[in-house]
């Protein structure tokens, strides 16, 4: 049978308050009274619930993350880099998806009230950030991982969208290529961010790019191959693509393959992101690598040095993108 703290406190003739305030290393106990305590803990073997321990501190060791899905090729990555940083800190983390729409938050919702964690940290708020900022307004330690500029005040972890998309561009431009195709992402801010800095960087080089070169898309797959159909069946001519993630390039590289384009040879292709499969199409995909992990573990250390006693700053940390060259161009 299990030892429970109601066992040791008979053993040692004092509350269950008083075990609970030794286990917790309170040091407004009489001497004797602790050590007293401590040899019934020894002789019976108590192991005492690390989730009582912590309802006891008025903390649990564990933090919230708030995702929309996992199916994102890239979310694994970032979750990577928070857990690394986490668990080497002994704290646990409590995964919640949005999978559900407003099912999910009131599920969410739900474990908010029973304090269940101590921080929470939102990747890609999309939807809810009314919700989360009330949350941070109550007191909740919240971090967000690539907060796409819509909350400044918020702590937050991102990385440069526009200066990864503008070199992005300098290296299609280095290479001649004047007539690039862009496949847009959903209409996120770090998309918008994506086209704006590629897009200038064209036109300041004198290359416009037009309306009917930027094809929308929906970071699948497929969806970068219906965008290079829809580009043929157009009849728009172009030497290079930049697709705002490496998800949606693959299929783009698929897509120019079947349709006997060469790659580099006749159309240069650029991704996003820099996730395991950007090295295993075939040509390995030239993309803008986003500090995924690092994002992750950068998150995770705010809400750490919070709970440590430091305050959580109130401005983003940003941390920047680099090109990575491979053979699609």
């Amino acid at each position: 049978m299990r030892v429970t703290m109601a066992d040791v406190a008979r053993h040692a003739g004092v509350s269950k308050t008083t075990v609970s305030r030794v286990l917790n290393g309170k040091d407004d106990l009489d001497a004797g009274t602790a050590l007293r305590v401590r040899s019934v803990i020894a002789e019976l073997g108590y192991v005492p619930s690390s989730g009582a321990v912590g309802l006891a501190r008025g903390r649990t060791s564990t933090v919230g993350v708030l995702v929309p899905s996992l199916t994102w090729p890239w979310m694994g990555d970032v979750l990577q880099g928070a857990v690394d940083v986490l668990e080497a800190e002994s704290y646990g983390l409590l995964l919640f998806t949005c999978n559900r729409g407003e099912d999910s938050m009131r599920r969410f919702a739900t474990q908010v009230s029973a304090k269940s964690f101590d921080g929470l940290l939102v990747i890609e708020p999309e939807g809810t950030l009314d919700y989360i900022d009330g949350l941070h307004a109550k007191g909740l330690p919240v971090v967000m991982i690539d907060d796409r500029a819509h909350q400044p005040l918020f702590p937050s972890v991102a990385t440069t969208n526009r200066a990864g998309a503008e070199m992005a561009a300098q290296h299609l431009l280095g290479l001649g290529r004047r007539r690039p195709a862009v496949v847009q992402g959903p209409r996120f801010g770090c998309t918008e961010e994506r086209l704006e800095g590629f897009a200038q960087s064209y036109q300041a080089a004198g290359l416009p790019i037009s309306a009917d070169r930027v094809v929308d898309g929906d970071f699948t797959f497929d969806g970068g191959r219906l965008a290079i159909k829809r580009l043929r069946e157009a009849g728009i001519e172009f030497d290079a693509v930049f697709a705002h993630n490496d998800l949606s390039a693959a299929g783009v590289i698929q897509e120019l393959r079947d349709s006997g384009r060469r790659i580099p040879a006749d159309v240069a292709v650029v991704g996003f992101d820099d996730i395991p499969l950007a090295a295993h199409t075939e040509p390995a995909l030239t993309t803008v690598r986003q500090p995924l992990r690092e994002m992750g573990a950068a998150a995770a250390r705010m809400l750490l040095a919070y709970f440590a006693g430091s305050p959580v700053p109130e401005t983003r940390l940003v941390i920047p993108t680099t090109l990575v060259v491979r053979g699609s161009t």
